[in-house]
């Protein structure tokens, strides 16, 4: 069984729940009794190494990269104002959490600038910044493969556009 391969060793690939890794290798492995074809992606932020099955990659919803125009609209999306639900936050923080693990950059930078405080803005509440910290470095990863820049330096852009807001 040849399933044609999406993606190739050494490719950048985001997988929702992680962000971005790259593909190490594909390998065939035995699991109860069946063979499989696997990807071997590296999260090397996180210091781990996840095996998907090609079959199961595209479920799981592991993608290519983004396009420069999808990361511009990503970065446009930060420059709009933020929209902040009147519901209790336990609810507000489930629907950021699952915006940033749909890996979609778009979603992801709707909860950077809806999370977003300027200096004159009242402090965060822990799990607020930890949210938002989780979503500012999920952008700014993929925002540093895409453009081919250091994650530092994507970080800045990215704080650079949301004070000028």
């Amino acid at each position: 069984m040849t399933k044609e391969l999406e993606f190739a060793p050494q490719d950048h690939v985001v997988y929702p729940t992680h962000g971005v890794g790259q593909v190490l290798s594909i390998e065939e492995q035995e699991i109860s009794g069946i063979n499989l074809t696997l990807y071997v992606v590296d999260f090397s932020h996180e210091k781990m190494t996840l095996r998907v099955p090609i079959a199961k990659a595209k479920s799981v919803g592991m993608r290519a990269l983004s396009s420069p125009l999808k990361m511009k609209s990503a970065l446009d999306t930060l420059k709009g104002r933020a929209r902040i639900k009147r519901t209790m936050w336990s609810r507000r923080a489930q629907e950021y959490e699952a915006k940033i693990n749909s890996g979609d950059p778009i979603q992801i930078a709707e909860v950077v600038r809806d999370l977003h405080r300027n200096e004159d803005q009242p402090d965060q509440s822990y799990s607020e910044r930890q949210i938002y910290e989780a979503a500012l470095e999920r952008l700014s990863r993929e925002l540093a493969v895409v453009e081919q820049i250091e994650d530092d330096a994507a970080t800045e852009r990215l704080q650079k556009v949301l004070k000028a807001a």
